[in-house]
Parts: C-alpha cells; sequence; structure tokens
C-alpha cells in the first residue's frame, strides 16, 4: 500500500490561496538569477519513478578512487561512495540511531534514493532542502501526505528536488514513512547557523542544484536584499557533504531585529505584516504539538524557510496547517521574509 492513498483535506486552505508573487526571490532557491527558460518538472515528475525526477549532474563529481578523509572521522570514501544515491557514506555513525533501510539505502529498484543522500544521516540537511531531525513524527508524516495529494508542492518548477521529494512521497510504503519519521524524530536537531550583518557577501557561485559555494578568495559583492546562506568551507560541504558542517548567514543590517519584531508581536501597525509565530509554533519557537501545533522553526536553514514562506503565499503549500499559515503570510514582503528567517536561523532549536 502507498501513501497516495492517504485521504487528505484541504479544501479550505485551497479557498484561501493568494495569488502568487510577481517573481520569485533567486536566493531563497539557490540561484543567483532565476533562469529566462527555466526546466519545468511540473509535469515530467508526475507518475515516474523518482529517480527520473532527478537533475543530472547536482552532486560533486570525481570519477577517481582517491580517498577523501575528514577530521574526526575514522572512515575514507571516495566522492562517488559519499555521494552515492542508495547507500552515500556516513562520515559519523555515532551521531544517530541505527538508521533503517529506507534511510541509508532507499530502494534502488525503485529508483527511491536513500533519504540520508539528501537530509543527510543526522538530518540537518542542506540549504537545497529540509532539515529534518527533531521534527514531531505525525508533521513529518502529514507533509508525506501533502507532498503525496499535491497539497504541498514547491511554487519553484525549476526546482527538481521538489518534485523528486513528492515522487518519493507517492512511492513509500506506510511502514518506510514511519519508520523514517521515528528516526529523524529521535535525533536532536542542533544548530549549524551563525548570522551575519552586513552590507556585503563574499563572492559566491551556485551549483546546479541550488547550494551556494565561497570557492574563491575573490573579494566581496554588495547583499543588496538577499539573504545569502554559505558554508564556513565549501569544499567540506559540496566534495564531502560532512554533515558536522557549519554556515555563516549574511543579511542585511537591521534584520534581526526587524526579524524579532515581525516574529514575538506580529510586527506594528493597525494590519500588522503577520501574527505572533509563537503563538502556533511555541513560546521558545521550538515547535508545539497538538491541534493547531506548527512544527520547529529555531536555528533552521533560512533558505528553506523563507521558501516555505513563498509556498504558503503563493498558495502552494495547502494542507492541513494551509488554512492557519496562509493568512499569516498574505500581508509580507520581501523585506519581512529575509527578516523573519534571519532571526529564526540565529535562535537556539
Amino acid at each position: 500500500m502507498s501513501l497516495r492513498h492517504a485521504p487528505i483535506a484541504f479544501a479550505v486552505a485551497a479557498l484561501l490561496a493568494p495569488p502568487a508573487f510577481a517573481q520569485l526571490q533567486p536566493w531563497a532557491y539557490g540561484l543567483r538569477a532565476y533562469p529566462e527558460t527555466p526546466d519545468d518538472y511540473t509535469e515530467r515528475c508526475l507518475g515516474n519513478r523518482p529517480a527520473d525526477c532527478d537533475r543530472p549532474g547536482g552532486m560533486a563529481r570525481d570519477p577517481s578512487d582517491t580517498q577523501r578523509t575528514l577530521e574526526g572521522s575514522e572512515f575514507t570514501f571516495t566522492v562517488a561512495e559519499i555521494t552515492s544515491r542508495y547507500g552515500p557514506a556516513d562520515w559519523f555513525p555515532q551521531d544517530h540511531p541505527e538508521p533503517p533501510a529506507i534511510v541509508a539505502r532507499g530502494r534502488i529498484d525503485d529508483g527511491l534514493r536513500a533519504c540520508a543522500n539528501c537530509h543527510m544521516y543526522n538530518g540537518r540537511g542542506l540549504m537545497q532542502n529540509a532539515p529534518v531531525a527533531g521534527l514531531p513524527v505525525d508533521y513529518f508524516l502529514r507533509q508525506l501526505e501533502d507532498f503525496t495529494s499535491g497539497a504541498r508542492i514547491t511554487s519553484d518548477p525549476h526546482k527538481a528536488n521538489g518534485f523528486e521529494m513528492a515522487a518519493i512521497a507517492r512511492n513509500l510504503t506506510p511502514e518506510e514513512a514511519q519508520a523514517a519519521a521515528e528516526y529523524y524524530n529521535a535525533i536532536p536537531f542542533e544548530k549549524t547557523f551563525r548570522v551575519v550583518e552586513s552590507d556585503t557577501v563574499p563572492v559566491f557561485t551556485n551549483t546546479i542544484n541550488g547550494l551556494f559555494l565561497d570557492e574563491v578568495d575573490d573579494g566581496t559583492e554588495p547583499l543588496g536584499n538577499r539573504l545569502i546562506e554559505l558554508p564556513e568551507d565549501s569544499y567540506e560541504v559540496n566534495m564531502l557533504r560532512n554533515p558536522r558542517a557549519g554556515f555563516v548567514v549574511y543579511a542585511p543590517p537591521g534584520s534581526l531585529e526587524r526579524g524579532e519584531l515581525l516574529v514575538t508581536t506580529g510586527g506594528e501597525g493597525a494590519v500588522p505584516p503577520t501574527v505572533d509565530c509563537r503563538s502556533c509554533h511555541g513560546r521558545d519557537l521550538r515547535g508545539m504539538t497538538g491541534i493547531g501545533g506548527g512544527p520547529p522553526l529555531a536555528g533552521r536553514s533560512p533558505s528553506y524557510l523563507a521558501r516555505q514562506l513563498y509556498d504558503f503565499k503563493n498558495g502552494k503549500r495547502r494542507g492541513a496547517m494551509g488554512a492557519l499559515m496562509i493568512p499569516a503570510v498574505l500581508n509580507l514582503d520581501d523585506d519581512d521574509v529575509i527578516a523573519i528567517v534571519a532571526y529564526l536561523a540565529s535562535l537556539d532549536p
């Protein structure tokens, strides 16, 4: 039995779906600029094997058998082993419980890559995908159901892994979904971000799958109206996929103060931009359980959080929580989004 048969009701949220943003913000999707004619994965991935939705060339490549090392790990791996779709290298097995098969190996015959290939064995993920460690089991399963039903899709038709995730969810068995949810729930989420307010950012590039990298010492460029999430060490993140790696978030000056105001009060004015986020996500923004409870936000990837705000505002997330979230984001502008996610990323999870 597949999750594709799970009953989902999202009619109310669908009625509340607002008009789309005039333009997606490239920085939230790991792009320096949005392609004029992007690949469109919307139709291409419907009903296909998940592997058919992948954008080729997304992972770092090295055809040699050179053994790589990582400080703190007793193991060595080739790049092919590190990035394997169906059994990625595990640098630090002591950092997590024994993973179930769907997390560690996926299902090669059906083209379902291992969860750990994107989300890592410790659930931290990278800026291209979700940080899933410590998520409540019921929330985790609800997201898989929303991916399956079409109640949750990415606003960006160019974002291949968003459509691949939906294809994976459609093909998971209930047992696999439950095993993955319980596994990642058991891993405490640890903060990997430090937020720096700045007018500039190191010159950076982006990978084909949307990971920003600071690979060359080529000075700085104006930050402008963006939030840029960069690895502390681009080689360790891109080539070695170090699950313990840290990141630095560059945000415009004043973002943290503005973000705290928005997150904790909803903002000023007769019609504030949003609502007090703590009413659903907890006083410490570490999540709430039960009806109406939201997932943990503190310390999570700002790029990921920004995409979710855009997806709600664009009406692309219409699951059970959409009825609450869509009205909460209707009045947000791009400056508000930057401020909110920068502040959330700065918090201890």
